[in-house]
């Protein structure tokens, strides 16, 4: 029995929090897991920043709520959802996601969850389980399911790599170059195939 799992940003909709940065004029904010392999220090990153400029949940929500998925991944979502079940795996937030997830047709999503205060501000966040994806992939795995894993980042490798068949999707040149043997596409179309072959 399969069940692919897919990174949620880069992969199906655009990375949060380069829009975010975008809309706020903040530069630093558009760092990601793409540019640091180190989850716990990206965040911790990121919450300096948003209590150095007042910036709480409100403004990030507001943001999220102009975001559309990218372009043909919801059909592309769809098609893979009448072959296959499918699980997106994300280190995103709900806080941050539910929105996007209802917009690509609400498929099943494992992320994690912001801590927030009484003012709105972000406090922390609370991670499902350590390295989340890899240890999902893992769990699936351990209850008879064959996986098929895809992302663009760093955070994405192990459950690429722990998986029968794994695939990167609009990933960096850097990435790409270090993982050579992972097939890379940047069409739905063509990731749609390579999946459908693995399957």
């Amino acid at each position: 029995m399969n069940i692919v799992c897919l990174d949620l940003e880069g992969v199906l909709v655009p990375e949060i929090w380069i829009a975010f940065a975008e809309e706020t004029g903040i530069p630093e904010l558009r760092r990601t897991t793409r540019d640091e392999p180190d989850y716990d220090k990206l965040m911790a990153y990121r919450l300096n920043i948003l209590k150095e400029h007042g910036l709480g949940l409100k403004e990030i929500q507001a943001t999220i709520a102009k975001i559309e998925p990218l372009e043909g991944a919801k059909e592309f979502l769809d098609e893979l959802r009448d072959t296959t079940q499918v699980l997106i795996l994300s280190d995103t937030f709900t806080q941050f996601a539910s929105p996007l997830i209802k917009k690509l047709g609400n498929p099943l999503l494992w992320c994690n969850e912001l801590i927030v205060d009484e003012d709105g501000m972000i406090s922390g966040y609370k991670m499902r389980v350590e390295n989340s994806k890899l240890a999902s992939v893992k769990a699936l795995q351990s209850v008879g399911f064959e996986t098929i894993a895809a992302g663009d980042s760093f955070n994405d490798l192990g459950m690429i790599r722990a998986s029968k068949a794994g695939f990167l999707f609009r990933s960096t040149e850097a990435i790409i170059k270090d993982n050579p043997d992972l097939p890379a596409y940047e069409s739905y179309e063509d990731f749609l195939a390579g999946i459908k072959a693995a399957l």
